[in-house]
């Protein structure tokens, strides 16, 4: 049986990286037309517990339509934030200042300019490197050195502020790693942004409470790898995020079966570039799942 499970496990990760190569490929042609719910034994279940009105340290506004934008490396307002989806689990967010950050930083797919601060989760090497490139200011590995010297980060760099919370995952043999995983939030022009990583368990309430109420969310969907579908629609449902933007997804099928729960209900709206500019003040008016192009 050991032998059967590092074979699937070869397998797995070999699809990964395959798509994470397909998505590199796809993004570089856009940039040149200028365009499981398996539950942790250390997380038990909780009664779907509720998220708090606001991210630790924001204040809601008056929220208006989406506004999406071109791909592009213009100059942004103080209360814009660029997000564009560069395949696999890895986006690169731009703040006001042009703070440049790149989530689940791999070997694979990697986004058009050099990060000044990259993020990183553990449960496979598609969403991580041993070999980031030296010019990248800050390196945020989302897994500490054992379970008892956790990762745990609150870094202010120019108008961003990065922090995490610390969730479990499951290894190749069945087990649990505890804290392998890390949700990466990121505050910026008084928006606050969560990454859910390679998310396997649902949330606790402290954990709900120590990320806040984000108004946007990278959430995992493959419904296998990550959290099954019924626990990550209870995760969206408790963080109560204005826009959903769904990642990790291997095929079409597996995206539509996530919107087809997902559109039950919120608002599904696809994007015609990889690519948006948002604002405090123009975020939807009822939560919607944006669907960014790529993988």
């Amino acid at each position: 049986m050991r032998g059967f499970g590092e074979f699937v496990g070869r397998g797995l990760r070999d699809a990964c990286r395959t798509v994470a190569r397909i998505a590199g490929v796809a993004l570089a042609v856009a940039v040149s037309i200028g365009v499981a719910h398996a539950q942790s034994p250390n997380n038990p279940p909780a009664a779907k517990p509720e998220v708090m009105e606001n991210c630790p340290g924001l204040v809601a506004h008056n929220r208006l339509p989406l506004v999406p934008t071109a791909f592009q490396r213009a100059a942004l307002d103080a209360d814009q934030v660029r997000i564009t989806f560069v395949g696999h689990a890895t986006f690169l967010i731009e703040s006001p200042q042009l703070v440049r950050i790149a989530t689940d930083y791999n070997d694979y797919v990697r986004p058009p300019v050099l990060p000044d601060i990259i993020t990183m989760n553990h449960a496979h090497d598609t969403h991580y490197t041993d070999f980031p490139d030296p010019a990248i200011k800050h390196v945020l590995r989302g897994w500490g050195e054992s379970p008892d010297k956790l990762a745990l980060y609150d870094l202010q760099y120019r108008d961003v502020r990065v922090r995490n919370v610390p969730t479990n995952i499951r290894n190749w043999s069945g087990g649990t790693e505890r804290y392998g995983n890390s949700i990466f939030i990121f505050e910026t022009a008084n928006l606050c942004i969560a990454h859910l990583g390679h998310l396997h368990h649902t949330l606790t309430q402290q954990q709900l409470n120590e990320i806040g109420r984000p108004d946007v969310v990278m959430a995992p969907v493959d419904g296998n790898l990550t959290l099954d579908l019924d626990g990550m629609m209870e995760v969206l449902a408790a963080l109560k995020p204005s826009i959903i933007i769904p990642m990790h997804f291997f095929n079409p099928f597996t995206l539509a079966r996530f919107l087809d729960r997902a559109s039950r209900q919120w608002e599904v709206e696809r994007a015609e570039i990889p690519s948006f500019i948002v604002s405090k003040a123009t975020l939807p008016p009822h939560p919607k799942v944006l669907v960014m192009p790529g993988h």
